[in-house]
């Protein structure tokens, strides 16, 4: 097998061993793709400053994210249908974070449950909120991630209504899929994925079906989900979420200086400058384009993370340098999961920690709370 040296290397392995539905769901964008491929492409463009002669030892990545101990400014980033890049995905990928010492998110679109992941693990992890026009349902989440003990709920504001993803469609996504020949073909050359899934009970969203009235099978949860996310939702909402939770939240999806200044206004632990990882709004700008303006705007006030095309431990430290306080990896993490399962996203952190231990040590810092602008050299 080929030596894994880099986040391309857990990449083109998941691609051979994902089914092509699940492998392009993750790895897509919405309509021409733009906006995705800028998400990588802008970091390539930061050059960073090199120096020498400067006492380099004893380094440190430690830090912390809403006032948890993390062992780098990476947490797992929330993502959909986990569990169908490898059998029981959300609880592998959530055990390999806690082992390795950062946050894990769990998304209301995963395939194992919020009970799933607390009854198989012990550090607690975060919840991520997708706000339905069911509220009831809403308030019903909310109380189970506090039932299994959530330090955080991680609201997301960018997904009032889907992004057209052209591959999703030509693929008809689905989970499980279904056995459509096209389907059962691409299936036969990935028997890995097939057996690990036999192995399984977890294949449908875990968080849904038996706890909304009327959702009992894939049909029914199809046909509730495409009339549930709620366009209506407002910063009210994001007012009577906090209230109902009580706990830190945070808020995922700000790509606007003008909306970072309300997410402050709203007494949130942290906000995400995100663009759900070019899914959403093709033709809005790379989030580390958008970081400056927004860490600006916010100022001291709110903790200020992003995610979005952050595929090494080079990434991290320009993010950090760019403003952020912290990173969320989504599409990384994935392709380690999707390659080499637990032990693939634990491959997957430390590439990120080893790199990012690297650059900043070429850059003359020891400690990851140091790193600021002066790492990077002017654009040109």
């Amino acid at each position: 097998m080929t030596t894994i040296t880099n986040i391309e290397d857990l990449r083109r392995l998941a691609q051979k061993r994902v089914p092509r539905m699940f492998y392009d769901y993750a790895d897509s964008g919405s309509w021409t793709e733009s906006t995705y491929r800028a998400n990588e492409a802008d970091f390539e463009r930061i050059r960073l400053r090199q120096r020498v002669a400067v006492n380099i030892a004893n380094r440190s990545l430690a830090t912390t994210m809403i006032g948890e101990d993390v062992a780098m400014p990476v947490a797992i980033a929330p993502t959909g249908l986990t569990g169908m890049q490898h059998a029981d995905g959300e609880i592998l990928a959530a055990r390999a974070a806690e082992k390795f010492g950062i946050p894990f998110t769990l998304s209301t679109m995963s395939i194992c449950s919020i009970e799933d992941i607390a009854a198989s693990t012990t550090r607690p992890f975060w919840f991520q909120l997708y706000v339905m026009k069911n509220r009831g349902f809403i308030e019903r989440l909310i109380d189970r991630a506090k039932a299994a003990r959530c330090s955080a709920l991680m609201l997301t504001l960018d997904l009032q209504i889907l992004g057209q993803r052209h591959k999703d469609i030509k693929n008809g996504l689905s989970a499980p899929p279904k056995p459509t020949f096209g389907n059962l073909v691409n299936l036969a050359t990935k028997p890995r994925w097939c057996l690990g899934m036999l192995g399984t009970k977890r294949r449908q969203f875990g968080n849904i079906v038996g706890h909304v009235e009327g959702v009992t099978d894939m049909s029914s949860l199809g046909a509730w989900t495409q009339q549930q996310f709620d366009p209506s939702l407002d910063w009210n909402d994001v007012e009577w979420i906090k209230k109902r939770w009580g706990g830190k939240l945070i808020l995922k999806g700000i790509l606007d200086a003008e909306d970072a200044r309300h997410a402050v206004d709203t007494g949130a632990d942290a906000l995400v400058v995100s663009n759900h990882g070019g899914r959403q709004l093709d033709g809005a700008p790379s989030t580390i384009e958008a970081l400056p303006a927004i860490a600006e705007a916010a100022g001291s006030a709110i903790e200020v993370w992003m995610d979005s095309g952050i595929r090494s431990g080079q990434d991290v430290l320009k993010a950090i340098a760019r403003g952020a306080k912290a990173t969320l990896i989504g599409r990384a993490f994935l392709y380690g999961l999707g390659a080499m399962g637990e032990a693939g996203v634990t491959k997957c952190l430390e590439l990120i920690r080893n790199e990012l231990d690297l650059t900043m040590a070429f850059c003359g810092r020891t400690r990851i709370g140091d790193v600021d602008a002066s790492v990077l050299l002017p654009p040109g």
